[in-house]
């Protein structure tokens, strides 16, 4: 059994290559191998949301407080608000974040293959994100 209190693990600053806006992720876990599994809490500040990314494995999404969208390549803006579990799948393009108005946290859970997590691609325009208002 391994123990992680909260008080040593640490927080950073969304990087500017795989966020617009002011977001920053906490560590929550990275499971040691031969598990693959990692997860953070991360908040988003109105505004705010990843890049286009894929996951190799799949990624799911436990949405713990405000309001915010989520989206699928060629699929529609979906609000989450917290208590939602968003699923995306292998290879899945998407991204999610904050509404113009509301910030969002949420919990995200993948797992590693051959050691990488996510495949992080182009930023969302402002005519992607903001056809979800």
């Amino acid at each position: 059994m391994e123990i992680r209190r909260v008080d040593v693990q640490g927080s950073s600053k969304g990087p500017a290559e795989w966020f617009t806006g002011a977001v920053r992720v906490d560590a929550l876990f990275t499971a040691p191998e031969p598990a693959r599994v990692q997860g953070a809490s991360v908040t988003f500040e109105p505004g705010a949301r990843t890049a286009w990314h894929t996951h190799p494995l799949g990624q799911t999404l436990v949405v713990t407080a405000g309001c915010g969208w989520a989206q699928r390549e060629d699929g529609v803006v979906e609000t989450i608000r917290p208590g939602d579990v968003v699923w995306f799948a292998p290879g899945e393009k998407h991204w999610h974040g904050a509404t113009t108005t509301k910030g969002m946290t949420h919990i995200a859970i993948h797992e590693r293959l051959d050691g990488k997590a996510v495949e992080w691609m182009e930023q969302v325009t402002e005519e992607q994100y903001s056809s979800g208002a």
